[in-house]
This record gives structure tokens, sequence and C-alpha cells, in this order.
């Protein structure tokens, strides 16, 4: 699968990609030829090697910044994982036991919200990597010992062993608490990685919130399915005891019994969890994907109570029983694939409701700006026109502009209006910067990726 680029950056001295922050931070040494950005001859690294040596009093820099070219957000500065690991090893203290696959130990019962709790508080404490020393926990401090402990597996596992606590699944049935696992037999203590599965960040499904042990400590962030590098080696397993099924619509291991209901207080208003998730997801596949101009997604939205109705209309029920919210019945309903589907829209010829608008592309062109057309996103559902993106010298500090304001109004839509004491208005400030910022964030972006400005993919973002 191709990598898709995240950022679209234009030619201009202010780039905020890896490469030309690393180039203006540390500007590269006039004997090294080669314009920024293109590699520099074997000879030149030669040069810089010997002139290295024969200044060992000046401080070193590097010699050369790191290629111009599209950024990720947080995309690490190395391909491959530097993620030594150890082998199979008890818990550390007097309490702990090996756990030996194939012995018949049995697998600990857990559930998915226990799973990214527990990898929380190794996020919170920032724990430090290493293969060789055990945190507090008793649990390895790498990349198969986090994963141990968010499995709350009885042992410290490798990358080896972990997959016989789990069992494999498909990329379209991953959900939060899952792992994505890559064991290189031949090189399996350097070469190997493992990462808890956190949620995609949209519904392209495309970039994920990965959960992992890496250097230098415990990070949380979004990452490229199926990971930076080697992504067509990693599986996807999920745990073995997971007490509440697959907290999902179908369960990868055959057999398995549907997911209970999770009660009344799962949905409605104000809630956001991946319950909602689940929901929205059961019911597009029950023809409730017009309903949707984005996602299904955890936050609850007047676009699952819609398509949530239309099901419980299409089951023939009324009043109470069809009230947009889903109880007992209408989950059993969907889970378990019963009843009938959603019927079509009077008159639909394919294309999407405006249910859920939020009107961005008729505020666009009120403020002259140039909106894409409506193209077909996930699943063939067209997708709301953004309008098109006015650079980034359109948001520097002094700017005014009526782009200021479109962005802003977006923003408060979004749910990012709490930085906002008035307005928004037409000049840049730090109230727009303030929430641009919490949006990207809200996106699992870190670092560089977190400035305050918006970009072309941020941009897209906000107005989608």
């Amino acid at each position: 699968m191709e990598t898709p680029v995240f950022e679209e950056f234009e030619p201009a001295s202010d780039c905020d990609c890896p490469g030309c922050v690393r180039g203006r931070r540390f500007p590269a040494p006039s004997v090294l030829p080669g314009p920024l950005g293109r590699p520099v001859s074997h000879r030149a690294f030669v040069i810089a090697a010997a002139a290295g040596a024969a200044l060992v009093a000046v401080p070193s820099v590097p010699a050369v910044a790191v290629a111009h070219g599209p950024a990720r957000p947080g995309d690490p500065a190395g391909d491959e994982p530097d993620t030594p690991q150890g082998g199979e090893a008890p818990l550390h203290g007097p309490a702990g036991s090996p756990a030996k696959p194939g012995t018949g130990v049995e697998v600990p019962a857990t559930t998915r919200a226990a799973i990214i709790n527990r990898a929380k508080k190794w996020i919170t404490a920032q724990v430090p990597y290493s293969m060789s020393a055990y945190w507090s926990d008793g649990y390895r401090q790498d990349c198969s010992g986090f994963v141990s402990m968010a499995w709350n597996l009885p042992g410290n596992e490798w990358t080896g062993s972990l997959h016989s606590f789990g069992v494999r699944i498909s990329r379209d049935q991953l959900q939060p608490g899952d792992i994505l696992l890559f064991h290189n037999p031949a090189d399996p203590q350097n070469g190997s990685h493992v990462v808890l599965f956190g949620g995609w960040t949209d519904y392209t499904h495309t970039y994920y919130i990965a959960y992992e042990q890496t250097r230098p400590r415990t990070r949380r962030q979004s990452t490229p399915y199926a990971y930076w590098s080697n992504s067509t080696h990693y599986l996807p397993y999920r745990h073995k005891g997971l007490a509440d099924g697959a907290s999902g619509a179908q369960s990868s291991v055959p057999g398995t019994k549907a997911a209970p209901y999770p009660g009344p207080s799962a949905f409605g208003p104000g809630t956001n969890n991946a319950y909602v998730t689940q929901l929205g997801r059961l019911l597009v596949e029950r023809g409730g994907r017009r309903f949707y101009t984005s996602g299904p997604g955890p936050r609850w939205s007047n676009a699952d109570r819609r398509a949530t109705r239309a099901f419980q209309l299409a089951q023939g029920w009324k009043g109470t029983g069809a009230d947009g919210l889903p109880g007992p019945r209408t989950w059993s309903y969907l889970v378990e694939k019963k009843g009938r589907d959603i019927p079509p829209a009077a008159g639909a010829t394919g294309t999407a409701s405006a249910t859920g608008t939020t009107g961005t592309a008729s505020t666009a062109s009120t403020t002259g700006t140039t909106g894409t057309a409506s193209t077909a996103g996930a699943g063939g559902a067209p997708s709301v026109a953004v309008p098109a993106f006015p650079g980034r010298g359109t948001f520097r500090p002094g700017a005014r502009n009526a782009f200021v304001t479109l962005l802003g109004k977006q923003l408060v839509k979004k749910g990012f209006g709490a930085y906002y004491a008035h307005g928004p208005g037409p000049d840049w400030g730090e109230s727009d910067r303030r929430a641009v910022e919490a949006f990207q964030r809200a996106q699992g972006w870190r670092g560089g990726a977190v400035d305050g400005r918006p970009g072309p993919e941020t941009w897209r973002r906000i107005f989608s």
C-alpha cells in the first residue's frame, strides 16, 4: 500500500518539514557542496569526516540537513525502530513467574479499556526504554515488555511469543487494545517490533494511534498503517482473553459471542467511546452510509441518532422504539444481523444526504474561496467540498483576511471555540493559534506537527 503524503509543503523559507527545520537550526558548513535537500557526494562526506577528526575541539553539528520532502506529522527520524528487545523472562520481583507459550498457561482475562488504561500509565510515567531494566510493575522496559504489561500477561514475552496469547485478525477488525506485531526471524532481537493499536485517526483508515515503547521513552502518536517501515510485515492480533468479546461488530474468533449491550450510558449527546464507533459501522453495514459525511467515529453525533432511528423505523417500530437511541433490542438486531436493512432514501441516487454537513462549501463561497468538487470518499460515499487551502502566509502574526474568520468559525463548529473570548474575526491572533494547536493535538500529532498554524493537511481535516 502506498503511504499517503500528509502535507503538501510549499517551497517557502519557513517550511516546517523536519529537513528544513533542522537545516535552519544547524546550517550546513560551507565546506560541504550541494544545495539543501540534495545528497552530498561521497567525496564530500570523506572531507567532512577528515575535518571532524582534525577539529576535535569544535562542537559537532550535522554535516547535512535531512532532505527536504513531504513530512508526516510525528515521523520518527529513522526508518527502522531502534528497539532491541530481551527474551522471555519472569516478572521482575519475588511474585513473578515465567509464562511459557505452548505449555497450557492460562491467558488472563482483560478488557479493551483495561488494556488502554494500563498503556496510558506508562505514557504518563514516561517510562524510559531499556531491554534490560524493569519498571516498578515488573515488566521489562522494551517494546515486547510494554505489550506484555498492557495485555496483563503473567510474564515478560517477546515478539517471538506474543502471538501465542492472541488470535490473528484482519485489518478491518482492528480495534483499540489489539496489537500489530512484526517478528523478524533473521534478526529477532534487533529487527522486530510490536505496537498497541489505539484506534484509527479518521475514516480513511490510513493512520492510527500507536502506543509503543521505543527510544527514548513510551509514546502515543499518529502512525501510518501498519508502521513507518516494514509495513507489510506487521500482523494484527487480538488478545485471547478479551472479556468484553470483540468490543466491536464482528469478532475475529469463530464462534465468539456477539458483543453484549454496553448500556444506555454509552450512547447519546456528549458520549465519546468505542461503542459509538461500533454502532456507526454496524449502521453503515445495514444501509446507513448516507447519514455520515465522515466517520463513523467515537463521538456521538446527530448522524448516529438519525441512522439509528432509520434502522428502528425499518423494523416497523414506533414511538419510543424509534427514538434514535440504541437499546438492547436495537443493539441485538445490529450485532446479530437480524431484521431489515435501512431502505434507500426516496429518490436517492447514491449521494450522501445533507445530514450532519457543516455548510463548509457554502461558507467558503461567501468569502470568495474556491471550493474543490465533491469526491468519492471511503466506500464510495461523497465527501463534503473542502475550500482550497489559501497558503501558509495567510495565517501569520499580523495577518488580516477573510480566511482567518472562516478558519475560526469552523474551529468553533468542531468544538475548539473555548480559546475565543470573542469573535472569531479576520485578525490572526493567539486565540486562533491555540485553537489550531488544540485541533492538531486532537489528531494525535506531536512535535513540529503541532505548531498552531494550518498547513494543507490541517486545513483539510478542519473542513472535512
